[in-house]
């Protein structure tokens, strides 16, 4: 297991002085195995955005920031001997980037009173906030990338997908299953014909599924896959000729990694994304000069402005909004877990926010509280130019079909607190 800080404890300036205090973001991260491609950018985004407030800032708000790396190479045993490890440490907010170590952290940050977000991932049912006190999800889930997906098949199809056939080629995993509960709801509002092709660990062996469609030959197919798994199905559906402008991945399957190994082929390729995407936002003259062209960049400085550079960089901005909301709440720099989840459950995201950040119309809007631990579910769709080498977006943020998602949190929350004996109140 490897620990690696970003910053170390500041020296105090005169001898016999206390020495400052330091806010504690763990980053549960992969830098090794099949799903590297993409633990990488995320960890570097992560790094580089809480490495750019201390350079830049001194920290927030007068407190230096310390990141804890620990690698897990996506493996649920290691991310919760990571947990263990770290938690000690005065953690703040756990980000396990992992359905499978998210499941397994759950009760232990409960107990532990840790807060722990899984932005985009993790048990969808966590938005329900009367149930999972400590647990966020903010500003997408699982489920609202489903049907995110499916309003876009709708609405390049006139709003009528009766009689279309769906595949859905997920990763075979708490992960990949996520969304099946909410596209089969959905197959029940629009009559479309839906299929299940699971792709086992680590998802390098597809032949058969994509004979299978194949010989089914579905009109969409959607993929919930991760890492190496990604590859190969781009490369599989070009193999058999399926037209990339109908294949589609949630959000973690849209990195450029998914895309390039196959050239020119994966053209046309869709992702969904809740984020917007490339590098042209003030916050990189930042990263440049304070982080990059300084020699502290996260890795090699190779992945700013990629997707999941991105997204894990508006990860750490997300954490670093909810700390400064508990400060303001406390009236402290210096944070408890505890204080750290109320930021969380009040934190608010704005226009003017984003944009006094360097990230002017990075993305959607929106607000967190005791009910809503997940935000208002909207995404977008991007689309592949391979020509170009870039993803484009071709939608506006538009929100996921709450008629049909809402219903099935509450359900899910509801049987969750019966079986662990919560009392669900705010």
């Amino acid at each position: 297991m490897k620990t690696k800080l970003t910053t170390v404890a500041v020296t105090a300036l005169m001898a016999g002085s206390p020495a400052m205090a330091e806010l504690v973001f763990p980053s549960l991260s992969y830098r090794t195995g099949p799903y590297a491609a993409n633990g990488i950018p995320f960890a570097d985004g992560y790094e580089d955005y809480f490495t750019l407030l201390n350079e830049r800032d001194g920290g927030i708000g007068g407190e230096p920031v310390r990141v804890v790396e620990c690698e897990t190479g996506y493996n649920t045993e290691k991310g919760v001997e990571c947990y263990e490890a770290t938690k000690g440490e005065g953690s703040l907010v756990y980000q396990p980037l992992s359905t499978g170590i998210t499941y397994q952290l759950i009760p232990k940050v409960t107990a532990d009173g840790i807060p722990m977000h899984t932005m985009g991932y993790g048990r969808t049912s966590a938005k329900d906030g009367s149930v999972f006190r400590n647990v966020f999800n903010y500003p997408a889930n699982y489920w609202d990338g489903a049907s995110v997906a499916i309003s876009h098949l709708l609405d390049i199809n006139g709003d009528d997908l009766s009689g279309k056939k769906v595949a859905l080629v997920y990763h075979n995993s708490a992960y990949g299953k996520e969304p099946i509960r909410t596209l089969e709801e959905l197959s029940e509002k629009h009559g479309y014909e839906l299929s299940l092709l699971p792709i086992d660990h680590p998802g390098q062996e597809q032949k058969s599924q994509w004979l299978q469609i194949r010989r089914e030959r579905p009109d969409y197919v959607i993929m919930y896959g991760w890492g190496v798994m990604n590859q190969v199905a781009v490369q599989e559906a070009a193999n058999i000729r399926f037209p990339m402008e109908n294949f589609i991945g949630i959000w973690w399957s849209g990195s450029e990694n998914d895309v390039r190994p196959a050239g020119e082929a994966a053209d046309g390729y869709k992702a969904l994304t809740f984020h917007n995407l490339g590098d042209d936002y003030p916050i990189y003259d930042d990263l440049k000069q304070y982080v990059v062209d300084a020699g502290k960049a996260a890795g090699a400085g190779d992945q700013l402005g990629t997707a999941l550079y991105n997204r894990g960089m508006y990860a750490a901005m997300l954490a670093a909004e909810a700390a400064r909301t508990a400060q303001e709440i406390h009236g402290t720099q210096a944070l408890t877990p505890a204080q750290m989840r109320d930021g969380m459950e009040a934190l608010e995201i704005t226009e003017e926010k984003m944009a006094a950040l360097g990230l002017p119309n990075f993305g959607p809007t929106f607000s967190v509280s005791c009910e809503n631990h997940g935000g208002d579910g909207y995404g977008a769709v991007a689309q592949w130019d391979a020509a170009a080498d870039e993803w484009k977006m071709i939608t506006e943020f538009f929100q996921s079909d709450q008629e049909v998602i809402e219903p099935l949190i509450d359900e899910d929350a509801a049987a969750f607190a019966s079986e662990s004996g919560i009392e669900p109140g705010c």
